[in-house]
């Protein structure tokens, strides 16, 4: 049976007017006068964060580097894979081995894409590109200046329990790390 106002679910919504409330170098918020496809109108807040990038790296088959780092929002420390933001100018690719570099030292001989994915579709403007990197060679990089971190290689058996016990928090790597599972057949 389908319920009254389904065929509402595809028509796009109107942006009547937008007002930007806050900008810093890594986010803005704005907030939007919105039409509904019923004719109603409503207000929604928009956070713009752009495009960010995750690589899990492979020292060999079956090792993989994760990062420990105090995480200021979540106010705990969390294991994760290198994260970050894609700067202007730069490509998807040049930003995951600037960010691999930046965290763990070492840069990617081979990349491969496993997914891509709004890292929350309701209240944020952001895409996630997720990589796998193997062939890894040390590269002697200076870190980020906001960026105290700390790079421990794990079996990778390890990192996936870690995800199925809820020790690996961060969505982006739980992501990455179930998809290398289910490539690697686990």
């Amino acid at each position: 049976m389908v319920k009254k106002g389904h065929a509402l679910a595809e028509e796009a919504w109107k942006t009547l007017s937008s007002q930007p409330i806050y900008q810093n170098r890594w986010l803005s918020l704005r907030e939007d006068l919105v039409g509904l496809p019923d004719g109603r109108t409503t207000i929604y807040g928009v956070v713009t964060c752009g495009e960010c990038v995750g690589i899990l790296p492979f020292l060999d088959s079956q090792t993989v580097l994760l990062v420990k780092q105090y995480r200021y929002v979540a106010k705990r420390v969390t294991w994760e894979m290198p994260t970050g933001g894609i700067h202007a100018g730069e490509s998807i690719e040049e930003a995951v081995q600037r960010e691999l570099s930046e965290e763990s030292g070492y840069r990617a001989g081979k990349l491969t894409q496993i997914s891509s994915f709004h890292t929350s579709k309701s209240v944020m403007d952001e895409t996630a590109h997720l990589f796998i990197g193997e062939e890894l060679a040390r590269l002697e990089r200076p870190p980020d200046d906001t960026e105290f971190i700390e790079v421990q290689a794990f079996p990778f058996t390890d990192a996936l329990r870690m995800v199925l016990q809820g020790d690996i928090v961060d969505a982006m790597t739980i992501i990455a790390i179930l998809h290398a599972a289910r490539l690697r057949g686990l």
